[in-house]
Order: C-alpha cells, then structure tokens, then sequence
C-alpha cells in the first residue's frame, strides 16, 4: 500500500463519545440489528483498536476513507456480520470455526499477493484487527450460500455469474430487511446499496484521509 501521512487523533474517539450521549434509537446504542444492539461502547472500543492499529503502522497503511469516517466504517462492518449471519440463519447455513479460518487464510494468501498483511488490509478498509475472526466466519457463509446457490457448480458463463449475483445479492438484501437496521442517527444512516453505514449529512469534498465512500445515491432502504 501506498504510504500516507494521515495524523488520526483522538478526537474520532471524542466525537464518538459526544454522539453516544444522544440519539433516539436506543439508549447506550449505535445501532440495533434485529433484537440486539450494538452498542456505543463497542463502537467506542474498536475505534480505539482500529486507531491503535493504524498508528502502530507509522504510517504505511494507506486509509480507504476519510479519517472522520472511522466510526462510520467501523459501525459498517459490525452491522454487516449481523446481516451475513442472518442470511446464514435463513438459509440453514452452519460453518465450522475451520470454514472460517480457510476462509480467513485465503484473503490472507490474496493480501500477499498485493505484499501486504492481512491486518494491513483490514486497518486500510476500517476493519479492526481483533474483528479478523468475525471476517472469516462472514466470508465463509458466503462460499456457504454460493455453493448452495450454484447448486454446487460454480457457472462458467458470464450470464450464468450474473445470475448467480443476483441471487446472492437478493438474499443479502432480504436478510437486511428482516433485521430492521435502525441506525441512531447521530452516527449515520444505512445505505443498502452498499451495506455501509454513511454520515447523516454529506458532503462533496472529501476529508484528508481518503474518498468519500457513500454511493452518489444512497440507497437508504431494501430494494426488495
């Protein structure tokens, strides 16, 4: 990854702090999923572990988001391992902890290829490293659900790709559905589109850090 001066400072953590004081959905909470919550101390703590992260790198890692984003990205990847376990659920899908470590060590093996670590990748998306875990168990229901999906044959067609995307992307969307995602909105908002939690008020310039990540068109409920 390309080296970057980026300086996080401790005030994503105060303005985490700050955001967690209010906000409508549930008290303590950032978001609830279904009938849990995640709630604004989690937020908070793997902030700090994605900052700590971050900083130890002195950086070389290159973020993929706007620096004020963090908590953002993070919340993201929380309510995404929410929804890639309902759509286990729904589908009758059960993996192993082995499923989730090949999963795991083939994102590694590709995270080599580009020579950087499988840590390094996921600080560079907003993922903390102590959630690595979580990555492989969400990564092996998708092989899971493709594999039923496919009926066990991976299509060789592109047409026969498509199709398959969008069975898998439908199934997404109803899983997401079915949790009912309320976002406190003090943190942000869902956009379905790209499963990713956005600020709740956007803007055209991007921060240092990074891009912009939300869709131009935020998709802000299922599209099923």
């Amino acid at each position: 990854m390309l080296r970057t001066s980026i300086t996080v400072t401790a005030a994503v953590l105060a303005a985490v702090a700050t955001l967690a004081a209010c906000g409508p959905v549930q008290m303590g909470s950032a978001a609830i999923v279904g009938s849990q919550g995640i709630s604004a101390a989690t937020l908070t703590r793997e902030v700090a572990n994605l900052q700590t992260a971050y900083k130890a790198s002195k950086g070389a890692i290159q973020l993929q988001f706007p620096a004020s984003q963090t908590p953002q990205q993070v919340l993201g990847w929380l309510v995404r391992f929410r929804i890639r376990r309902q759509m286990a659920a729904r589908n009758d899908i059960t993996v192993t902890r082995a499923d989730s470590q090949r999963a795991l060590a083939a994102i590694a093996a590709q995270a080599r290829q580009n020579r950087v670590t499988l840590a390094e990748l996921a600080v560079a998306n907003g993922l903390p490293p102590d959630l690595l875990p979580a990555l492989g168990e969400y990564q092996a229901i998708e092989v899971a659900l493709v594999r039923k999906l496919d009926g066990g044959t991976l299509p060789t067609t592109q047409s026969g790709l498509h199709d398959l995307g969008v069975k898998f992307d439908r199934e997404q969307c109803l899983a997401a559905k079915s949790l009912a995602i309320r976002v406190n909105p003090q943190f942000g908002r869902v956009d379905y589109g790209q499963l990713s939690i956005i600020p709740a008020a956007l803007t055209l310039s991007a921060p240092e850090g990074g891009v912009p990540t939300p869709s131009p068109s935020p998709q802000l409920t299922p599209a099923c």
